[in-house]
């Protein structure tokens, strides 16, 4: 009993993509001493900010962020092996600190690994709190497509021109991140005399729509990867409805108030009860 008094707190921030799961990690973060931990797989690399949806550091509210864009090179294979040996030596780092570790992003099957595979022990190691950020999936799907939207008003066909490398492999590195892919064909023939303007048009469509597609699907996964580590693994998650405020979202009305009473607030008494 002994060696269990001293495991160490950690706090997950789980949920499918778009949940808004990076916001309540900021809204917890700002209340505890904490540190908070990326645990999305193409976040880990340098570069394409808006495609991949890191966090601005002027939205970080100096708050430590880790394994956020530290590997430079586009084509590296960031194993499961690589993730957690990262994230346990941040973890570690940041206990050492007297901080809390708040790991969030949406890569469960890393996360599965990390927390169950018995080489390393982390159950026996950390007291580990799950919060799962919820939205029903009729709600979460048309608010994708409009995030996708804003991607692309922000700038993302720019950003994934300058990645654009002709014949790449988009199956490795951070060229898996939805956009990338897609995209690939229309920069493929962008620039080639003899094609039609208008079909060139058609082609960029279909990709940004093939993008949408995808970030359904990749959702939708990520909420069987949370039903298997629910109902067959046993993890127990607190599970934060959220479709409301994506409700709110999506019909233009101010939710701010809504997310602090039905996300932040339960969030907030969840954690306070663990610590």
């Amino acid at each position: 009993m002994a060696f269990l008094t001293e495991k160490k707190n950690v706090l997950f921030i789980m949920g499918a993509t778009g949940t808004g799961k990076t916001k309540l990690s900021i809204n917890i973060g700002i209340q505890f001493p904490s540190e908070i931990i990326n645990s999305d797989k193409i976040q880990v690399y340098k570069g394409l900010d808006i495609v991949t949806n890191k966090v601005p550091e002027s939205e970080q509210c100096s708050i430590p962020h880790h394994l956020l864009g530290i590997i430079d090179d586009p084509d590296y294979d960031f194993t499961v092996n690589d993730f957690c040996k990262k994230m346990v030596e941040t973890i570690d780092a940041i206990v050492e600190n007297g901080h809390l570790p708040i790991i969030v992003g949406g890569s469960n099957s890393y996360l599965q690994v990390l927390v169950d595979d018995p080489i390393y022990a982390f159950r026996l190691k950390y007291n580990c709190c799950f919060i799962w950020v919820d939205v029903s999936l009729s709600i979460l799907f048309p608010y994708l497509d409009k995030r996708v939207n804003e991607m692309v008003e922000a700038g993302l066909v720019d950003e994934i021109r300058d990645f654009f490398v002709p014949g790449a492999n988009c199956t490795t590195g951070i060229r898996r991140a939805i956009g990338v892919p897609e995209l690939q064909h229309y920069f493929e023939i962008e620039n080639v005399k003899g094609i039609d303007e208008g079909h060139k048009e058609k082609i960029l469509k279909e990709a940004i729509s093939k993008m949408k597609e995808n970030t359904c699907k990749l959702a939708e996964n990520q909420l069987l990867k949370i039903d298997t580590m629910v109902n067959k693994l046993g993890w127990n998650m607190h599970q934060i409805d959220s479709t409301k405020v994506f409700e709110a979202v999506l019909k233009g009305e101010n939710y701010q108030q809504l997310h602090q009473e039905i996300v932040v607030k339960p969030s907030l008494k969840i954690v306070k009860r663990f610590l």
